[in-house]
């Protein structure tokens, strides 16, 4: 029975990954409902599985703290604290703006902790380790896939799913910025699993070519903030493979280690600058015109180049300091998590044709929504993420450790793009973020000869 409920736990979370990026990347109210629905479902079974075994084990939880702390903040945001007579109806405040949403918020955040904690509890193994990585790399690999034959291939409103429309979106995502984070995140765990470990170099070839349709798909997406991330991803792929050592290893000190020094510096600088080479030959030759007209209109957004006659307030240097002044005027609550729609509004100068639902940096909109306590609350997460990262490098060997390599070049993509964009609001984005904290997060596994 005990087996049972750990194998059906734990690919229950695998199914949930899988099916959570078919809905649009599940971002409506029905598809969000079903995944918090199956996520609480197998916390369930977790419980389950305690009583009959006598004891809940987590396991190494540290980087999840912070979160819970978002969740607990959130919480208090959403609650009612005062009240007032208006038009004979008593009106309640809270300190989030839209009250509704910060629950909501609540709830989604609680579903993606607790997906954290079940795949650190039940991914115990070497080989379930493998699993999980080539699932998210599967899913990734198929979206790439799925956008590149609707591209070709859409010419009519609904391409499987209903609302895809032509010209719009990318892969199985509405907004074609929110493709590249699931598929950035799967690119490091390729970059690691192909390049950081010894042996079963026959799958090289394989994993250079799922990087390829991956590069591709981000590409031919136009996604700038794409482009951008996965730039930064390769270069910092090939600081770790140049300079990264071995576990146990002792670095030598010797007459000639200052010479060693310099040709470690000077392999990083060629391998650099060749991987820059190819990659900017390769965005021209596969983005055209496109990119260029979409770097010019980014230009623009930043500059505030204003071409036309109503100021509609989209540009992301618009919205930016719409939420800096909605952060001054909140600084240390926020005004609430999930909430900054309907807050921003008031500090947003345009003619109101467009209103901003999300401040294009997750970074600012922390700070908007969660103030000061949200913003210490991000630095120790930060903290604790590097710690751990540190740690956890140190310990591993084998598969598990250049799993590790691969999901800290995940995370770095994912940060380096949610500075333009906010592809972590998407629910598949969110899951695949957590569950590379979650592979962080684990310790040293038995099997480690084993070869994934």
């Amino acid at each position: 029975m005990i087996s049972l409920l750990d194998r059906s736990i734990f690919y229950g979370l695998i199914a949930v990954i899988v099916l959570t990026a078919i809905p649009y990347g599940t971002v409506d109210s029905w598809s969000e409902a079903l995944f918090e629905c199956a996520v609480f479902f197998l916390t369930l079974l977790w419980i389950v599985h305690g009583f009959i075994q006598g004891s809940w084990h987590i396991g190494n939880a540290r980087l999840l703290a912070p979160i819970i702390g978002l969740v607990l903040l959130a919480g208090v945001q959403s609650v009612a604290w005062s009240k007032t007579d208006l038009a004979e109806e008593q009106v309640w405040f809270a300190l989030s703006a839209d009250p509704f949403e910060t629950r909501a918020f609540v709830f989604r955040m609680a579903a993606l902790v607790l997906a954290a904690l079940l795949l650190i509890r039940f991914t115990s193994t070497t080989k379930r380790l493998g699993i999980l990585v080539h699932a998210i790399i599967a899913v990734a690999v198929g979206t790439a896939l799925f956008g590149i034959g609707r591209q070709a291939m859409q010419h009519g409103q609904g391409f499987i799913l209903a609302r895809l429309q032509p010209g719009q979106g990318y892969g199985q995502f509405i907004n074609k910025n929110h493709f590249p984070f699931l598929i950035e995140m799967a690119f490091g765990l390729v970059v690691g699993v192909a390049f950081m470990q010894k042996g079963r170099r026959e799958r090289v070839l394989l994993s250079v070519s799922a990087l390829l349709l991956m590069w591709t798909a981000i590409v031919l997406s136009k996604s700038r903030g794409g482009l951008l991330a996965i730039t930064v991803q390769v270069i910092f792929a090939a600081l770790l493979f140049v300079n990264s050592k071995r576990p146990g290893r002792e670095k030598a000190v010797s007459q000639t280690g200052w010479i060693d020094w310099t040709r470690s510096i000077a392999v990083t600088t060629i391998t650099i600058g060749v991987l820059m080479i190819v990659i900017v030959g390769g965005v021209a030759w596969l983005g055209g015109d496109q990119l260029a007209t979409g770097v010019d209109t980014a230009s623009g957004e930043m500059i505030g180049l204003d071409r036309s006659e109503m100021h509609e307030g989209a540009r992301r240097r618009d919205i930016w300091r719409a939420t800096w002044r909605m952060f001054k005027a909140h600084p240390i609550a926020g005004a609430g998590l999930g909430g900054y729609w309907a807050e921003v509004p008031r500090y947003h100068a345009a003619s109101g044709v467009l209103t901003p639902q999300q401040a294009h940096n997750d970074y600012l909109e922390l700070l908007a929504s969660g103030g000061v306590l949200g913003a210490a609350l991000f630095v120790w997460f930060s903290i604790v993420l590097i710690r751990q990262a540190r740690e956890s490098l140190t310990n591993a060997d084998g598969f598990q450790r250049a799993v590790l390599l691969g999901a800290m070049i995940s995370l770095v993509g994912a940060g380096v793009h949610s500075m333009v964009d906010f592809g972590l609001h998407i629910t598949v984005n969110a899951l695949v973020f957590v569950v590379l904290l979650g592979i962080v997060s684990l310790k040293k596994m038995p099997g480690e000869s084993l070869r994934v």
